[in-house]
């Protein structure tokens, strides 16, 4: 039997990258998936259809997952499709890097509302449903960076250490009902977002890391699939750093 066979899931950003690659292996694996993103585009439709082919049933929604009331109509149009929620993977974000001394406000808000709110406001209409249900899983997209800083990353590592402490506050407070929550603290990870990062540079990065490579996409979703299914049945409060051992 498949690990999340029957089970139904919410993935923010899947339209590609890491949230793309979770959205593949959780259909993989038997889990029906409504994923959202900020546009209803082609990108959207052909990852719609990617999973649809995989025999399970998907469907993309267009919403911004820093506004709340958007994202309350989202949740309950899900619900409403899809019948419950098992497994919600926070994985929405955005980075506006640059040194402190030349951050706008303006880049530390949106930083801080399409990486952290963003959590709040799915977690908080999701978390309905899995009450009344009395189980659910809550996988939130963390980083490395939230986990020890980064220069050049003051807005990106405050919205990913947020995360962390949101997600323990959460597991404390849901775990009477059968709701667990973890985070995923990515590292370097081979994506578009970091593709454009100098080739030097990105080698440099590789050395310092144990393993010495970057990780994939899939490999971060083997840790997702892992938190959404029984497997993790007693793992809740935790951050799991997916890393090659560059964060100890």
């Amino acid at each position: 039997m498949k690990l999340l066979e029957g089970k139904t899931a919410i993935i923010t950003g899947a339209s590609r990258g890491i949230g793309k690659a979770i959205a593949i292996k959780f259909a993989q694996e038997g889990c029906n998936v409504a994923f959202t993103d900020l546009f209803a585009d082609e990108n959207m439709k052909a990852t719609e259809a990617e999973l649809s082919a995989l025999g399970v049933k998907a469907k993309g929604y267009a919403s911004d997952a820093s506004k709340f009331e958007e994202t309350d109509k989202v949740v309950a149009e899900i619900v409403n499709d899809f019948g419950r929620i098992d497994a919600l993977v926070n994985n929405a974000g955005i980075t506006k890097d640059t040194l402190l001394m030349r951050m706008t406000e303006e880049q530390w808000d949106m930083v801080i509302n399409v990486n952290l709110k963003s959590v709040f406001n799915f977690t908080k209409a999701a978390q309905k449903t899995m009450l009344k249900q009395r189980s659910g899983s809550i996988i939130n997209m963390s980083s490395v960076v939230g986990v020890s800083g980064n220069a050049g990353q003051a807005n990106y590592s405050a919205s990913k250490a947020g995360i962390i402490g949101f997600t323990k506050s959460v597991a404390r407070e849901l775990g009477s009902r059968g709701i667990r929550s973890n985070a995923i603290a990515p590292g370097f990870i081979i994506t578009e977002m970091t593709a454009k990062i100098p080739e030097d540079a990105r080698k440099a990065w590789e050395e310092s890391i144990p393993l010495k490579r970057g990780g994939t996409p899939e490999e971060v979703a083997g840790v997702a699939v892992f938190l959404a299914s029984e497997l993790s049945s007693y793992v809740s409060g935790q951050v799991i750093t997916v890393c090659g051992a560059m964060n100890t």
